[in-house]
Protein backbone atom coordinates (compact mmCIF):
# COMPACT_ATOMS: atom_id res chain seq x y z
CA UNK A 1 0.00 0.00 0.00
CA UNK A 2 1.03 3.54 -0.50
CA UNK A 3 2.02 6.14 2.00
CA UNK A 4 -1.22 7.82 2.09
CA UNK A 5 -4.02 5.33 3.77
CA UNK A 6 -7.26 4.87 1.29
CA UNK A 7 -10.02 7.27 2.41
CA UNK A 8 -12.84 7.18 -0.54
CA UNK A 9 -13.44 4.79 -3.83
CA UNK A 10 -14.77 6.45 -6.07
CA UNK A 11 -16.82 5.34 -9.24
CA UNK A 12 -17.34 5.37 -13.33
CA UNK A 13 -21.31 5.20 -13.73
CA UNK A 14 -21.96 3.42 -17.60
CA UNK A 15 -20.40 0.27 -17.76
CA UNK A 16 -19.11 -0.34 -14.48
CA UNK A 17 -22.18 0.87 -12.16
CA UNK A 18 -24.76 0.02 -14.67
CA UNK A 19 -23.83 -3.40 -16.33
CA UNK A 20 -22.69 -2.78 -19.77
CA UNK A 21 -25.85 -2.73 -22.68
CA UNK A 22 -25.46 -2.67 -26.04
CA UNK A 23 -27.69 0.07 -27.33
CA UNK A 24 -28.63 0.92 -30.89
CA UNK A 25 -27.28 4.61 -30.31
CA UNK A 26 -29.13 6.11 -33.54
CA UNK A 27 -32.19 4.13 -32.17
CA UNK A 28 -32.81 6.93 -29.30
CA UNK A 29 -32.72 9.93 -31.75
CA UNK A 30 -35.35 8.30 -33.30
CA UNK A 31 -37.78 7.60 -30.41
CA UNK A 32 -37.30 11.85 -29.92
CA UNK A 33 -37.66 12.92 -32.85
CA UNK A 34 -40.91 11.15 -34.15
CA UNK A 35 -42.17 11.89 -30.78
CA UNK A 36 -41.32 16.00 -31.54
CA UNK A 37 -43.30 15.19 -35.20
CA UNK A 38 -46.65 13.31 -33.49
CA UNK A 39 -45.70 9.75 -34.51
CA UNK A 40 -45.37 6.14 -33.09
CA UNK A 41 -42.18 4.89 -33.30
CA UNK A 42 -43.13 2.03 -35.24
CA UNK A 43 -45.57 1.99 -37.29
CA UNK A 44 -45.43 0.60 -41.04
CA UNK A 45 -48.54 3.25 -42.79
CA UNK A 46 -46.60 6.08 -41.30
CA UNK A 47 -46.67 8.65 -44.42
CA UNK A 48 -43.23 8.59 -45.94
CA UNK A 49 -42.97 12.52 -45.82
CA UNK A 50 -43.52 12.36 -42.12
CA UNK A 51 -41.49 9.54 -41.80
CA UNK A 52 -38.19 11.44 -43.76
CA UNK A 53 -38.75 14.64 -42.11
CA UNK A 54 -38.82 13.08 -38.72
CA UNK A 55 -35.81 10.82 -39.49
CA UNK A 56 -33.78 13.70 -40.86
CA UNK A 57 -33.98 14.96 -37.68
CA UNK A 58 -32.40 11.86 -35.93
CA UNK A 59 -29.41 11.68 -38.00
CA UNK A 60 -28.73 15.57 -37.17
CA UNK A 61 -28.82 14.77 -33.60
CA UNK A 62 -27.24 11.45 -33.82
CA UNK A 63 -24.24 13.13 -35.69
CA UNK A 64 -23.95 16.42 -33.30
CA UNK A 65 -23.84 13.92 -30.40
CA UNK A 66 -21.13 11.84 -32.29
CA UNK A 67 -19.20 15.05 -32.65
CA UNK A 68 -19.41 15.64 -29.17
CA UNK A 69 -18.40 12.57 -28.16
CA UNK A 70 -15.28 12.95 -30.26
CA UNK A 71 -14.62 15.58 -29.04
CA UNK A 72 -14.14 14.67 -25.85
CA UNK A 73 -11.66 11.62 -26.63
CA UNK A 74 -9.82 14.58 -28.73
CA UNK A 75 -9.63 17.76 -26.80
CA UNK A 76 -11.80 16.69 -23.55
CA UNK A 77 -14.66 18.85 -23.83
CA UNK A 78 -17.29 18.44 -22.24
CA UNK A 79 -21.29 18.50 -23.78
CA UNK A 80 -24.70 18.21 -22.84
CA UNK A 81 -28.05 17.27 -24.12
CA UNK A 82 -29.05 20.46 -24.64
CA UNK A 83 -25.74 21.62 -26.42
CA UNK A 84 -25.83 18.70 -28.09
CA UNK A 85 -29.73 19.27 -29.34
CA UNK A 86 -28.94 23.41 -30.03
CA UNK A 87 -26.14 22.35 -32.33
CA UNK A 88 -28.61 19.97 -34.36
CA UNK A 89 -30.77 22.50 -34.61
CA UNK A 90 -33.82 21.86 -32.40
CA UNK A 91 -36.09 24.24 -31.10
CA UNK A 92 -36.14 24.02 -27.58
CA UNK A 93 -39.62 25.97 -27.41
CA UNK A 94 -41.12 23.64 -30.03
CA UNK A 95 -44.59 22.67 -28.11
CA UNK A 96 -43.25 18.83 -27.83
CA UNK A 97 -39.93 19.32 -26.58
CA UNK A 98 -40.47 17.96 -23.05
CA UNK A 99 -42.97 15.15 -24.49
CA UNK A 100 -39.74 14.12 -26.77
CA UNK A 101 -37.19 14.02 -24.41
CA UNK A 102 -38.92 12.17 -21.86
CA UNK A 103 -39.40 9.47 -24.65
CA UNK A 104 -35.99 9.48 -25.16
CA UNK A 105 -35.92 8.43 -21.24
CA UNK A 106 -38.14 5.74 -21.44
CA UNK A 107 -35.77 4.51 -23.93
CA UNK A 108 -33.18 4.63 -22.06
CA UNK A 109 -34.79 3.14 -18.72
CA UNK A 110 -33.62 -0.20 -19.54
CA UNK A 111 -30.38 0.13 -19.22
CA UNK A 112 -30.03 2.65 -16.59
CA UNK A 113 -30.64 0.03 -13.81
CA UNK A 114 -27.86 -0.07 -11.19
CA UNK A 115 -25.88 -3.62 -10.78
CA UNK A 116 -27.36 -5.33 -7.69
CA UNK A 117 -24.25 -5.71 -6.18
CA UNK A 118 -23.51 -1.64 -5.91
CA UNK A 119 -25.73 -1.65 -2.20
CA UNK A 120 -24.14 -4.47 -0.67
CA UNK A 121 -19.95 -2.89 -2.36
CA UNK A 122 -21.18 0.70 -0.98
CA UNK A 123 -22.52 -0.39 2.56
CA UNK A 124 -18.87 -2.16 2.52
CA UNK A 125 -17.19 0.56 1.90
CA UNK A 126 -18.87 2.44 4.51
CA UNK A 127 -18.17 0.10 7.05
CA UNK A 128 -14.53 -0.18 6.36
CA UNK A 129 -14.88 3.68 6.86
CA UNK A 130 -14.53 4.88 3.63
CA UNK A 131 -15.95 7.35 1.31
CA UNK A 132 -18.29 6.72 -1.82
CA UNK A 133 -18.15 8.89 -5.10
CA UNK A 134 -19.38 8.90 -8.55
CA UNK A 135 -17.46 10.64 -11.30
CA UNK A 136 -19.05 9.96 -14.91
CA UNK A 137 -18.67 10.95 -18.41
CA UNK A 138 -22.18 12.24 -19.17
CA UNK A 139 -24.53 14.16 -20.88
CA UNK A 140 -27.30 13.88 -18.90
CA UNK A 141 -28.28 16.13 -16.14
CA UNK A 142 -27.40 15.64 -12.41
CA UNK A 143 -30.75 15.34 -11.84
CA UNK A 144 -31.26 12.41 -14.13
CA UNK A 145 -28.45 10.77 -12.75
CA UNK A 146 -29.29 10.67 -8.95
CA UNK A 147 -33.16 10.15 -10.12
CA UNK A 148 -31.41 6.83 -11.12
CA UNK A 149 -29.87 6.29 -8.29
CA UNK A 150 -32.90 6.94 -5.75
CA UNK A 151 -34.83 4.65 -8.19
CA UNK A 152 -32.46 2.04 -7.55
CA UNK A 153 -32.41 2.77 -4.01
CA UNK A 154 -28.65 3.94 -3.36
CA UNK A 155 -28.44 7.36 -3.71
CA UNK A 156 -28.16 7.83 0.76
CA UNK A 157 -24.75 6.18 -0.21
CA UNK A 158 -23.59 8.26 -2.35
CA UNK A 159 -20.85 10.81 -0.40
CA UNK A 160 -19.99 13.28 -3.39
CA UNK A 161 -21.13 13.22 -6.88
CA UNK A 162 -19.54 14.49 -10.14
CA UNK A 163 -21.18 14.39 -13.63
CA UNK A 164 -18.98 16.06 -17.25
CA UNK A 165 -21.89 17.52 -18.14
CA UNK A 166 -21.78 19.87 -15.34
CA UNK A 167 -18.25 21.04 -15.92
CA UNK A 168 -15.85 21.48 -19.08
CA UNK A 169 -13.71 18.63 -19.00
CA UNK A 170 -14.46 14.87 -19.73
CA UNK A 171 -12.34 12.13 -18.20
CA UNK A 172 -9.13 10.92 -18.17
CA UNK A 173 -8.72 15.07 -18.04
CA UNK A 174 -7.00 15.55 -14.61
CA UNK A 175 -9.38 18.62 -13.56
CA UNK A 176 -12.33 15.72 -13.69
CA UNK A 177 -10.38 13.60 -11.33
CA UNK A 178 -9.73 15.82 -8.78
CA UNK A 179 -12.87 17.49 -9.34
CA UNK A 180 -14.58 14.19 -7.96
CA UNK A 181 -11.81 14.09 -5.33
CA UNK A 182 -12.79 17.60 -4.45
CA UNK A 183 -16.88 16.16 -3.88
CA UNK A 184 -16.05 13.65 -1.46
CA UNK A 185 -13.67 15.51 0.70
CA UNK A 186 -10.01 13.74 0.17
CA UNK A 187 -6.67 14.29 -1.73
CA UNK A 188 -5.96 12.12 -4.88
CA UNK A 189 -3.56 9.67 -3.18
CA UNK A 190 -6.31 8.74 -0.98
CA UNK A 191 -8.50 7.59 -3.53
CA UNK A 192 -8.76 4.68 -6.11
CA UNK A 193 -11.22 5.27 -9.15
CA UNK A 194 -13.63 2.01 -10.77
CA UNK A 195 -13.96 1.92 -14.11
CA UNK A 196 -14.32 -0.28 -17.42
CA UNK A 197 -12.61 1.64 -19.72
CA UNK A 198 -8.29 1.56 -20.01
CA UNK A 199 -7.85 5.10 -20.85
CA UNK A 200 -10.52 7.24 -19.65
CA UNK A 201 -10.85 4.92 -16.03
CA UNK A 202 -7.04 3.50 -15.51
CA UNK A 203 -4.85 6.35 -17.04
CA UNK A 204 -7.44 9.20 -16.23
CA UNK A 205 -7.21 8.74 -12.24
CA UNK A 206 -3.85 7.70 -12.33
CA UNK A 207 -2.19 10.77 -14.06
CA UNK A 208 -3.56 12.66 -10.56
CA UNK A 209 -1.99 9.91 -7.95
CA UNK A 210 -5.12 7.76 -7.53
CA UNK A 211 -5.20 3.92 -7.68
CA UNK A 212 -7.37 2.46 -10.71
CA UNK A 213 -9.46 -0.88 -10.44
CA UNK A 214 -10.33 -1.50 -13.94
CA UNK A 215 -13.85 -3.43 -14.25
CA UNK A 216 -12.92 -5.42 -17.60
CA UNK A 217 -16.20 -6.91 -18.65
CA UNK A 218 -17.67 -4.22 -21.24
CA UNK A 219 -18.12 -4.44 -24.84
CA UNK A 220 -16.67 -1.03 -25.44
CA UNK A 221 -17.19 -0.37 -29.47
CA UNK A 222 -13.46 0.43 -31.44
CA UNK A 223 -14.73 3.53 -32.46
CA UNK A 224 -14.75 4.80 -28.93
CA UNK A 225 -11.84 2.96 -27.97
CA UNK A 226 -8.24 5.18 -27.34
CA UNK A 227 -5.25 3.31 -27.45
CA UNK A 228 -3.32 3.68 -24.60
CA UNK A 229 -0.41 1.44 -22.08
CA UNK A 230 -1.70 1.22 -18.47
CA UNK A 231 -1.38 -1.61 -15.95
CA UNK A 232 -4.45 -0.70 -13.54
CA UNK A 233 -3.65 -1.45 -9.80
CA UNK A 234 -5.90 -3.73 -9.83
CA UNK A 235 -8.98 -5.82 -11.86
CA UNK A 236 -12.71 -6.68 -10.21
CA UNK A 237 -14.45 -8.76 -12.06
CA UNK A 238 -17.44 -8.58 -10.24
CA UNK A 239 -18.18 -5.44 -8.15
CA UNK A 240 -18.09 -7.16 -5.04
CA UNK A 241 -14.46 -7.99 -5.33
CA UNK A 242 -13.87 -4.66 -4.78
CA UNK A 243 -14.17 -5.42 -1.08
CA UNK A 244 -11.54 -7.93 -1.23
CA UNK A 245 -9.16 -5.56 -3.13
CA UNK A 246 -9.59 -2.69 -0.54
CA UNK A 247 -8.80 -4.66 2.28
CA UNK A 248 -5.34 -5.70 0.88
CA UNK A 249 -4.88 -2.34 0.20
CA UNK A 250 -6.24 -1.48 4.20
CA UNK A 251 -4.27 -4.29 5.74
CA UNK A 252 -6.86 -6.03 6.71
Amino acid sequence: MGAVPLEAVIFDWGGTLTPWHDVDLPKQWRVFAREVHGLPVEDPDMPADDLAEADSLAMRIHAAEERAWSRGRESHESASIEQILADAGVDAEHDRHHLALAAYRRFWEPHTHTDPQVRPLWEGLHDRGLKVGVLSNTIWTRAYHREVFQRDGVLDLVDGDVYSSEIHVVKPHPEAFLAACAAVGVEPQAAVYVGDRPYEDVHGPQQVGMRAIWVPHSDIPESQRVTVDVTPDAEAHELLDILDIVDGWLGR
